[in-house]
């Protein structure tokens, strides 16, 4: 099956899903109605709780879910071949994904816009809660350190990427002033931002930033320290200012991207110059892990992933403003993700065979431009290495427009930062909500201040980054913990949604209930696997935290199951308050 089949099939595919599938959970299972006050409208307060128009809270939800992630982990997982890999994005993101992100919001919505780790109390105990609290900020201390890692990476790669990315952030401040301040239409004047932004692109193709040694500091350090202190002061703003708006331009960004990559592939194809070169099954590359269950875990973002329901409960559930919009956002955005996920898969199977040049080698196509970069797991796996695999697939598909591939390469490693950057914004706004949650619960009342709060967020992922040194990438030594401790993460969060459907009556448990236990089985056996791996050989702090994640994980699911078969009293959740 050529390329562009796989993309037409696939898209067609995410709309009738949403159409049929996700309407049908929406107006069945959860039973959305515009007639309940959400907590955006009950605790407006200007900071975090803000209504908003769900063009543009979706914005913010997709760019805050995406990241890099559905762009990495299809770059290394396609290893395995592209057809295991699209079937996992597909299916993956349609049944359980989507259910994932979608039951996350709805009931965060339904329960004052608290964290997913907060309600977990209500719906089977407090121990349940303080171990879901130990593993959410586990995660999103690693994704705080990890991504200001990511995009010091994405500037060294691609310093044209630097002043273009920076460049929005102050395009992103005016454009909330005229919008909130000046009440400027918001649809208009995001337009004018993105093709505002879209000229620094060229500018910055131009003019490449590279950053020095400061003091002895490496690049990625300082590179790390800055986007830290940016991350503080983002998630201490009122999210009007920077959150909604940056997040704004970057949904237009990506309408921009995709539609480039869909021309690309329609251009390519038809020129007869677009073939797939990547094995259809790889079941045992060279020195990879064996294709079950690392499949579902190396593929996160883009089909399941647990952080998505730390951003659905965390930032988006304080901004829907009617009930019935959290479909579009929960449930819409996953698909988009998924389609993203889907683009990443052509452009590494069939787009880097258009022209692959390695370090100080001759340009490369057709299948030995695919062997080449994935002559082995190690090699494939570098941070580095996936995002150019994605990156360069992609500027070749641009480049059958007609699109010089200098300037496609800076406008897709502007679209890799912009979006690693929003996931930084989000998760430490998210990592504030959670220590302010777990102080205000210990009645230690100082530190759920949002400064305070956001101090210990931003403090750890700091501490965390330069544990090994200048360079900031201390959060590497845990990097290998990721992908088991996401997707952990989700199937306590799809726990979770079963029960709090199983309280509501009949079968509607059985939409979350079949992905809880698929990924509970998934997750677990990587864990496992991984702590086997670790202990013969591997360092004692991943051994140890490994560990940690396993017990953590069965004690939920045991909890969960208990909770489950319990013939007791079930929380008040028949139906959701009205105005």
């Amino acid at each position: 099956m050529g390329a562009l089949a796989i993309m037409v099939l696939a898209f067609a595919g995410y709309i009738l899903m949403y159409r049929f599938y996700g309407k049908f959970i929406g107006s069945k299972i959860f039973q959305l109605s515009g007639a309940c006050k959400t907590p955006a409208c009950e605790y407006e307060d200007g900071i975090d709780y803000v209504p908003t128009k769900k063009e543009v809270i979706f914005g913010h939800h997709f760019t805050s879910i995406a990241g890099t992630g559905p762009i990495v982990g299809p770059a290394i997982a396609i290893i395995w071949g592209w057809v295991p890999a699209l079937l996992w994005v597909f299916i993956g993101s349609v049944v359980m994904g989507a259910v994932h992100d979608f039951g996350a919001l709805i009931i965060s919505m339904r329960n004052q816009g608290k964290s997913i780790s907060e309600y977990t109390a209500k719906y089977i105990n407090d121990r349940t809660k303080f171990f879901f609290f130990l593993i959410v900020f586990l995660e999103l201390l690693i994704v705080i350190a990890i991504f200001g890692l990511v995009i010091a990476v994405i500037f060294a790669m691609y310093p044209q990427s630097v002043l273009p990315v920076w460049f929005e952030v102050l395009i992103a401040l005016y454009l909330g002033h005229l919008i909130y301040k000046k009440g400027a239409n918001a649809m208009t004047w995001s337009i004018i931002a993105v093709i505002v932004m879209y000229i620094t692109v060229v500018i910055g193709a131009f003019v490449p930033i590279k950053m020095p040694a400061i003091a002895g500091i490496p690049p990625t350090g300082v590179w790390t320290i800055i986007l830290l202190t940016y991350a503080f002061i983002a998630s201490v703003l009122p999210v009007t200012t920077l959150l909604q708006p940056r997040d704004f331009i970057n949904s237009h960004q990506l309408v921009v991207a995709m539609s480039l990559l869909v021309l690309g592939v329609f251009f390519a194809a038809f020129g007869g110059n677009l073939e797939i070169v990547a094995p259809a099954i790889q079941s045992s590359p060279a020195k990879a892990p064996p294709m079950w269950p690392f499949l579902f875990i190396t593929i996160a973002c883009g089909a399941i992933s647990g952080f998505h329901s730390l951003v659905a409960s965390g930032t988006s559930a304080k901004q829907i403003r009617d009930e019935t919009d959290s479909l579009f956002v929960g449930y819409g955005s996953m698909l988009m993700e998924g389609t993203l996920a889907t683009l990443v898969i052509i452009a590494v199977a069939a787009g880097i065979g258009m022209g692959y040049t390695p370090k100080g080698g001759e340009t490369l196509t057709g299948v030995a431009a695919w062997t080449t970069h994935y002559s082995s797991w190690a090699a494939a796996a570098g941070l580095g290495s996936k995002i150019a695999a994605f990156v360069d697939g992609s500027a070749n598909l641009i480049g059958a427009i007609g699109i010089p591939k200098k300037f496609a390469l800076v406008i897709m490693g502007v679209f890799v930062a912009s979006f690693a950057g929003t996931t930084l914004d989000t998760a430490t706004r998210v990592q504030r909500y959670v220590v302010a949650e777990l102080f205000g619960d210990l009645k230690v009342t100082f530190l759920t201040n949002r400064y305070t709060a956001t101090v210990i967020a931003v403090g750890t992922a700091l501490i965390l980054a330069f544990v090994t040194g200048a360079g900031g990438k201390g959060a590497l030594k845990l990097w290998p913990l990721f992908g088991a401790v996401n997707q952990t993460l989700a199937a306590l969060a799809l726990i979770i949604i079963t029960l709090y459907l199983k309280a509501r009556g009949g079968l509607k448990w059985l939409v979350a209930g079949l992905p809880a236990i698929f990924m509970s089985i998934m997750t677990i056996w990587a864990v496992v696997m991984n702590q086997v791996k670790f202990g013969a050989g591997g360092p004692a702090l991943l051994q140890v935290i490994n560990f940690i994640i396993l017990i953590i994980a069965l004690w939920i699911a045991v909890e969960g199951l208990i909770k489950f078969f319990s013939t007791g009293e079930t929380p008040e959740e028949a139906e959701p308050q009205t105005t």
